[in-house]
């Protein structure tokens, strides 16, 4: 089984009518993911790569059964589109569109929490389950997708979307599949990060490990080594750190709005020494994580 999102999960696209939205949707499609329908306001009637279009997202699930949203609209307009899909009880939104204003963000998180709703990203490049389901950009056209992911036993999550699929090409270069890839997004403020998903990652019979890809900046690894130890998750973790050279280069901002080093709070140093204490193990190198993956499972 694969966390979040399977081969049987129906989902809409809200902006299907962009250029962008509209790239992938035919990409998630090619890789089998279940497209039903597609939301763009004054669009309706439109048809995109074989998907109908609607004006709202009740109008279709009028006509649909829908899972799940991937939400590709201009960032003025996400926490409206957030929204709407959360108050039509959408359980799952995968947020690509980026600079979405952080106050926006927020807004929109608590009202997925008390709608019991989970939300990926804002700035994500989606989910994927090998072979199974596609959410998102993630890892591109099906071709190259199906070139980088290979099902298996290993989850990825990541701060960055390139690295998921990079962490995924290593590992099928390497003959080790993954079960589950997501990209949590690279804003300062995402839904679903390392705290929320390791959890579920934990309690997914067919992951036997997984991999992280973390950069400075933020207290989520700090925080995900307590939990490790307080909920004593015995789920092996691999983790690589990025830009470990940021910690001599304070204020310096690395790849992500998110990895900002301020003072001693999220230096590499003091993720990699939380992550000892848990137990979790840290790749020196890129090529390391192969090297432990395969010492541990």
């Amino acid at each position: 089984m694969a966390i979040l999102a399977d081969r049987d999960t129906t989902v809409i696209i809200q902006g299907i009518t962009g250029r962008e939205a509209a790239s992938f949707t035919k990409d998630m499609l090619d890789y089998g993911t279940r497209v039903v329908a597609g939301v763009t306001p004054g669009k309706q009637g439109q048809v995109i790569h074989g998907v109908p279009v609607y004006d709202t997202v009740r109008g279709a699930l009028k006509e649909h059964p829908v899972d799940a949203s991937v939400i590709s609209v201009p960032p003025s307009m996400v926490k409206g589109a957030v929204l709407e899909a959360v108050e039509n009880h959408i359980k799952l939104l995968v947020v690509v569109s980026e600079r979405v204003p952080r106050k926006d963000v927020i807004e929109f998180l608590e009202a997925a929490r008390e709608q019991d709703a989970r939300v990926i990203g804002p700035n994500t490049l989606g989910i994927i389950s090998p072979e199974r389901v596609k959410l998102g950009m993630a890892g591109g056209p099906v071709e190259d997708v199906k070139k980088a992911y290979t099902p298996g036993n290993v989850g990825i999550a990541s701060r960055s979307g390139g690295m998921t699929t990079e962490i995924a090409n290593l590992l099928t270069t390497h003959g080790i599949g993954q079960s589950t890839c997501i990209g949590i997004g690279g804003d300062p403020v995402v839904g679903s990060n390392f705290l929320d998903l390791i959890p579920l990652f934990d309690q997914d019979p067919e992951t036997k490990a997984v991999v992280l890809f973390c950069e400075p900046g933020g207290i989520i690894e700090e925080s995900l080594a307590e939990l490790v130890i307080s909920q004593k998750i015995a789920l092996p973790i691999i983790a690589f750190i990025a830009g470990r050279f940021v910690d001599d280069m304070p204020g310096v901002r690395f790849g992500h709005a998110a990895t900002i080093v301020e003072g001693d709070k999220g230096t590499a140093k003091g993720k990699i020494e939380s992550f000892k204490k848990a137990g979790i193990h840290v790749a020196e190198s890129f090529s390391d994580i192969v090297t432990i993956l395969r010492e541990i499972i």
